[in-house]
């Protein structure tokens, strides 16, 4: 069994953000991580699962209801 796991830098690129909003993101639990020791890690399907959920927020930002 073969587990990839990614580094905060990795996040970063692939969501094309800082290193450090994407460590942001982890802190805040909006992007799952998995801690070894000091160490933290993303599984790439938590960030599929993020980057999909964002997504579909934003497939129609014109519907919001007005105030």
């Amino acid at each position: 069994m073969e587990v990839r796991l990614l580094k905060g830098k990795e996040v970063a690129a692939m969501l094309g953000v800082s290193t450090s909003f994407a460590y942001l993101l982890m802190k805040r639990g909006d992007i799952p991580i998995v801690r070894m020791g000091s160490a933290v890690r993303v599984r790439p399907e938590d960030l599929e699962r993020y980057i999909n959920e964002k997504a579909a927020q934003n497939e129609n930002p014109f519907s919001l209801r007005a105030r």
